[in-house]
């Protein structure tokens, strides 16, 4: 088995262009053979723009870490990518997805934010000479040891998906606030809505395909993975999302939404509610636990992922809420 493995990696090496990306598929296809590789269907949301639709879970090797969106562009020179999915197996595929509609290359990759589950595919688009661009407040999580723990981790938790070779790709550019590109010949819109979600949220909005990509502000049919969010932050950025004239919207998990606002005041309304029930728990000096399980979490508790997020996601907004008052806010 290994002699032939090894045979045929010296052979696709030599044959298939962006040969460390294939390298990698072939090694991780090979070990989790006996997993059926999760559905990646491409859907239209523009003339000429499409995503991907990753599962509303936790990441694991039995999906491969598809728990993220990522879209593409097919401008006049180029395409251009939104989010590399969150393992470089993911990123290979949708690299094969996007030339079954184009012999265009992949010119850039724009990243919404740094977050595992939209990165970890970067190296592919990388090594086919995209050139990655994203918002400057990601540098110091990029060089921080929690990011590179968390990548320790996920070499164990989503082996063999994400292994010894996944690493961590910085930008080749860095923005420092909203700006408008011109990318393979297409206009993009790049909006900063960080720190919000992350410190270096960046919207995306198309003009020309009337489609707006916006990243993690925007989780579908799905309870949101707040984090240490800034959530205050977080509901104003939601509000400039609809200044955008967008037919579709793309978000970083779930479906496209054709009413933004609808879906918007969804996420809107969760995070407000977390910051009235938390915030007033900690004005009162309640202990977390105590008004966790005294909150009324029904209008919630239907929607998936909330067994898996909505306990941390209240408790990281009580103590959001907590330093805001010490803070006078």
């Amino acid at each position: 088995m290994l002699a032939w493995l090894h045979s045929g990696v010296r052979k696709l090496s030599r044959t298939v262009a962006g040969g460390a990306s294939a390298l990698l598929l072939l090694t991780v296809s090979a070990v989790g053979a006996a997993q059926p590789a999760p559905e990646m269907t491409l859907q239209k949301v523009g003339p000429n723009t499409y995503y991907v639709q990753g599962l509303a879970a936790l990441g694991s090797p039995k999906n491969q870490n598809f728990i993220s969106n990522a879209g593409f562009v097919i401008a006049p020179q180029g395409v251009v990518v939104i989010d590399a999915l969150g393992s470089p197996a993911l990123a290979q595929r949708l690299l094969s997805k996007i030339a079954e509609l184009t012999p265009k290359p992949v010119t850039h990759v724009l990243v919404t934010h740094y977050h595992a589950d939209h990165i970890y595919g970067l190296q592919a688009f990388k090594a086919q000479g995209a050139q990655i661009i994203a918002h400057s407040a990601a540098r110091e999580y990029l060089h921080s040891e929690t990011a590179q723990q968390r990548l320790e981790a996920s070499r164990i938790e989503l082996a063999p998906w994400v292994n010894a070779q996944t690493r961590l790709v910085p930008a080749d550019r860095w923005l420092d606030g909203s700006t408008t590109l011109e990318l393979a010949g297409a206009r993009f819109v790049v909006e900063q809505v960080g720190p919000s979600h992350t410190p270096e949220d960046l919207a995306i909005h198309v003009p020309g395909e009337r489609v707006l990509f916006a990243g993690d502000l925007i989780f579908s049919g799905r309870l949101p993975f707040v984090g240490k969010a800034n959530s205050d932050q977080w509901i104003s950025a939601l509000s400039r999302l609809l200044s955008f004239e967008a037919l579709a919207v793309v978000p970083g998990h779930g479906a496209a939404s054709t009413d933004p606002r609808k879906d918007i005041g969804v996420i809107r309304d969760y995070l407000g509610y977390l910051r009235r029930t938390m915030g007033q728990a900690s004005e009162a000096m309640v202990p977390f636990e105590e008004a966790y399980a005294s909150t009324d979490w029904s209008a919630w508790a239907h929607m998936p992922m909330f067994p898996f997020a909505n306990r941390m996601n209240a408790y990281n907004t009580y103590l959001l809420m907590e330093q805001e008052g010490l803070r006078g806010k």
